[in-house]
């Protein structure tokens, strides 16, 4: 029988909770209710007067083409970032999983870009790709590519989209490694005395019993592409070509930081909170029917 923690009285388990409470609130609550009282008004630059215009705000922003266009961008986005950074993961989990000689130090090669942040790590991929320094642009050019990525979109696009991939390929690797040390080795034995190969025994069992780390690291990364890369997207490419890389959370910062829009930018900026929510809230309801715990 399970021993289970019980309180007397009410006052420690309210100390114990309090920290957290007090983070949500200074950090998550108030910040969110602001953005909502700020996005019915329009104040000026100076925040010396406020305009109450009710909804104004959102009629405003589905009306503009630059806004709508900036949905697709962060669907495309955040599912190629989702997928960059999750299918190698799980790749060289399985690798590392397998090999014995060496395995400690290539588990720890493969961690150390999580350690690099997304702003240090838009730098790079930068200096690598600029075009008149970098020594991957210079190689590609030398092969006969021009690459260009100031003034091609789909060029724009894959670089962000790699560069914010790269660190977030460790943090799903470590989730993706533990869940294989806890496959039991049993009915993997079992499958292979059968006559079952690598491949069928990692489709039919292993991915199976891995579904519910798949299922974490789906949520959270699309969270992550939606909020984290921010800094990638600064550094490489500022949005641009042509707003071709301004997904919904650097939307918010071009508009209320650069253009000094306060009251659109406050209302991105809970419109980006609702549209996280929901696709939360749709995993969850939908994507969940089909882990196997």
């Amino acid at each position: 029988m399970d021993k289970r923690v019980t309180f007397k009285g009410w006052l420690l388990p309210l100390l114990l909770i309090a920290p957290q409470v007090l983070i949500s609130v200074v950090f998550f609550f108030y910040p969110a209710g602001e953005a909502v009282w700020q996005s019915l008004f329009i104040p000026d630059p100076f925040g010396l007067s406020m305009q109450y215009v009710g909804l104004g705000n959102f009629e405003f922003l589905f009306n503009d083409p630059y806004y709508r266009a900036s949905f697709v961008t962060t669907a495309v986005f955040s599912t190629l970032v989702t997928l960059v950074s999750m299918v190698p993961a799980l790749f060289l989990a399985v690798l590392a999983d397998r090999l014995v000689k060496g395995a400690g130090t290539y588990r720890t090669l493969l961690i150390w870009p999580y350690a690099v942040a997304p702003a240090v790590a838009g730098v790079l991929w930068l200096f690598m790709f600029n075009t008149r320094i970098g020594v991957v642009a210079f190689y590609l050019n030398q092969l006969g590519y021009d690459w260009n990525h100031v003034l091609n979109q789909n060029e724009a696009m894959g670089l962000v989209v790699v560069a914010s991939s790269w660190g977030r390929i460790s943090y799903n690797f470590l989730f993706y490694f533990a869940a294989l040390q806890a496959v039991p080795k049993s009915v993997i034995e079992a499958a292979a005395i059968d006559g079952a190969r690598f491949w069928r025994r990692f489709f039919t069992i292993v991915l199976p019993l891995l579904s519910p780390t798949t299922f974490f690291l789906l949520v959270v990364n699309i969270v992550y592409a939606f909020f984290e890369t921010f800094g990638v997207i600064h550094t490489i490419t500022s949005g641009g070509p042509q707003q071709a890389t301004t997904i919904l959370v650097y939307k918010v910062y071009a508009d209320g930081f650069v253009g000094q829009d306060l009251g659109s930018s406050a209302a991105q900026s809970v419109v980006l909170l609702v549209v996280v929510g929901l696709l939360t809230v749709l995993q969850f309801k939908f994507v969940e029917k089909r882990v196997h715990y």
